[in-house]
């Protein structure tokens, strides 16, 4: 039986950071959600599609296939085979992501995939729904979170040490809107498992955070 760890939580909480720590540490499988729902919609992106239009990103989804490989332990997306994981993290594809997923369609393209993973592997897998609706079965489930601001200063922090111009007003606007979107979606909205273990990182290192979730795993 495979052992399956569930991280949820909004847009910049670090979930991704402390997944995939927590994983290698465990020697884990780490999935990142996020980044398939981004690739889905860079692919929409390219397509000139507006996630707005149901009809239209479902017409679209079957030119659109998303698969994972793992190099050296790092998960990588490919879009149409194309490995696209170094062009999925820009805030465009982020706000287009999270448009995208409140759509059935796009949500069940990728739920054989992610259900399949945990299925095979032990893992560690975050998004936003992955304790209350991909694997609700998951042995532990965390809802890590961080304040606006915190979250808003590692994504600028982030951008900085790349090159990228940013705003921290603009950063901290768009995770307000993302957290909105997410929370209120009809499908799937992102939300504490009522078995879930809340983790507020605001004012924790990533260090103390994967020790914690360490703490926690009863393999």
């Amino acid at each position: 039986m495979t052992y399956n760890i569930a991280i949820d939580g909004p847009a910049g909480a670090g979930k991704s950071t402390i997944a995939r720590r927590v994983a290698g540490e465990l020697s884990f499988i780490y999935v990142d959600t996020g980044a398939m729902y981004r690739t889905i919609a860079l692919g929409l992106l390219r397509e000139g599609i507006d996630a707005g239009n149901g009809a239209q990103v479902e017409a679209a989804l079957p030119q659109i296939q998303v698969s994972i490989a793992y190099r050296d332990g790092e998960q990588q997306m490919l879009l149409n085979g194309e490995n696209v994981s170094g062009l999925i993290r820009t805030e465009e594809v982020g706000n287009m992501a999270s448009r995208a997923a409140a759509l059935p369609c796009v949500r069940e393209k990728l739920l054989d995939l992610q259900k399949e993973l945990a299925r095979t592997h032990n893992v560690v897998m975050d998004g936003r729904d992955i304790g209350t609706n991909i694997l609700p079965e998951a042995q532990l489930k965390i809802y890590l979170t961080a304040s606006a601001d915190t979250r808003a200063a590692r994504r600028q922090k982030e951008l900085q040490e790349k090159g990228i111009p940013c705003s921290f007003e603009k950063i901290r606007d768009d995770i307000i809107k993302r957290d909105d979107q997410d929370m209120h979606r009809e499908i799937a909205p992102l939300m504490q498992a009522a078995d879930a273990v809340y983790l507020d990182s605001s004012d924790m290192t990533i260090d103390e955070v994967t020790e914690k979730i360490k703490s926690l795993v009863n393999v």
